[in-house]
């Protein structure tokens, strides 16, 4: 296959093999906009027809740190990895939307199971049933016919984030380490040896393109890459690698940081340059839905472009939001970005020669 670095020309017939990072409801977001693309023969006759660019194998790697909510109840009960931010991924992926992801969807409001999602009950009942919380999450995602596969980044069940904040204490816990409003230093994960899935580094290996978040930088992006091999399988891989720029900033946990600082404490906890690329919404947020947001200590991202292409990483700007209700992603126009950057690239570099 003929390659342009740093990524690889494919045939549009073959469809792209994608892959995105995160967690949260940020790649939730993303996933539901890269589903309509998706060549699904099973949806064949039932569905619309996939959105041009294709692609051929759509695959989410999501981080399982998460110990709040219903997710940490059933970690801490039940010894299974958190499934909240992968129950979320699956339901973005189904193509039946009207009523098996409404019931995966569905938390109870009473009674003992109060809190409690019917998505994360069945997840961590089917990892019971057969042992294995990685196949738990396959076998549902059959039930649920979903356009893609969701692979949680560490088989680990009791992986935890210790924090190292800017005043020099340490922080244990997704939880607690988001509540603090002391700032993020470093993180790391305790133990510090886990093992990734073996399916997530194959598909990273093998991706056309690989997109990390949006999505929380310190809870839902990095956890991934303090996997080990994770950060590794990324830079071996010929992908063409983007970073999905937030359209906030997360208060306590990225209060006051701009887009190149994310990018930065990215690589800085990944110990490696694992995208090249950066997309970043350039259009402003609405007076009224900043001014909600600053209430709540959020303000739009600043995107310094000099600093981000100091750091090697070149931004590619567009109108990525939706401000209907609240700053959220366009999914569909972030999609169809992401999956014309490919050509895009290669005709500019065709148009340089």
């Amino acid at each position: 296959m003929d390659t342009l670095s740093p990524t690889r020309t494919v045939p549009e017939f073959e469809g792209l093999r994608v892959v995105a990072v995160g967690g949260g409801t940020g790649l939730s977001t993303l996933l539901r906009g890269l589903k309509r693309h998706v060549l699904s023969l099973s949806a064949i006759g039932a569905q619309p027809a996939p959105a041009a660019p294709y692609i051929s194998r759509l695959t989410g790697i999501v981080t399982v740190t998460d110990d709040g909510g219903s997710s940490g109840r059933l970690r801490k009960e039940l010894g299974v990895p958190p499934p909240g931010d992968i129950r979320n991924c699956m339901t973005a992926l189904s193509d039946d939307e009207e009523l098996l992801s409404q019931l995966f969807r569905y938390r109870f409001e009473s009674g003992d199971l109060e809190g409690h999602s019917f998505g994360n009950l069945f997840l961590s009942a089917l990892a019971g049933v057969c042992g294995d919380f990685a196949l738990a999450v396959k076998l549902s995602s059959a039930i649920l016919k979903t356009r893609g596969e969701i692979y949680p980044s560490s088989s680990n069940s009791n992986l935890q984030l210790d924090a190292l904040m800017r005043n020099g204490q340490r922080v244990r816990g997704e939880t607690n380490i988001t509540a603090s409003q002391s700032g993020i230093a470093h993180l790391r994960l305790v133990p510090d040896d886990a093992q990734p899935l073996p399916q997530a580094l194959e598909a990273i290996e093998q991706a056309d393109v690989i997109s990390f978040g949006p999505g929380s930088l310190f809870t839902s992006i990095i956890p991934n890459l303090l996997v080990k091999g994770v950060p590794q399988a990324v830079q071996r891989s010929r992908a063409l690698k983007v970073y999905v720029g937030n359209l906030m900033t997360q208060p306590n946990e990225s209060t006051g940081l701009s887009a190149s600082q994310h990018i930065q404490a990215i690589f800085e906890h990944a110990r490696e340059k694992v995208f090249d690329y950066a997309m970043l919404n350039f259009v402003p947020v609405p007076a009224e839905l900043r001014q909600r947001y600053a209430d709540e200590g959020s303000e739009p991202m600043h995107n310094d472009l000099d600093a981000i292409r100091k750091l090697g990483v070149t931004p590619i700007l567009g109108d990525y939001l939706d401000a209907s209700h609240f700053a959220r992603h366009a999914t569909d126009r972030l999609a169809n970005d992401l999956l014309n950057l490919p050509a895009r690239l290669c005709q500019a570099a065709e148009a340089a020669k």
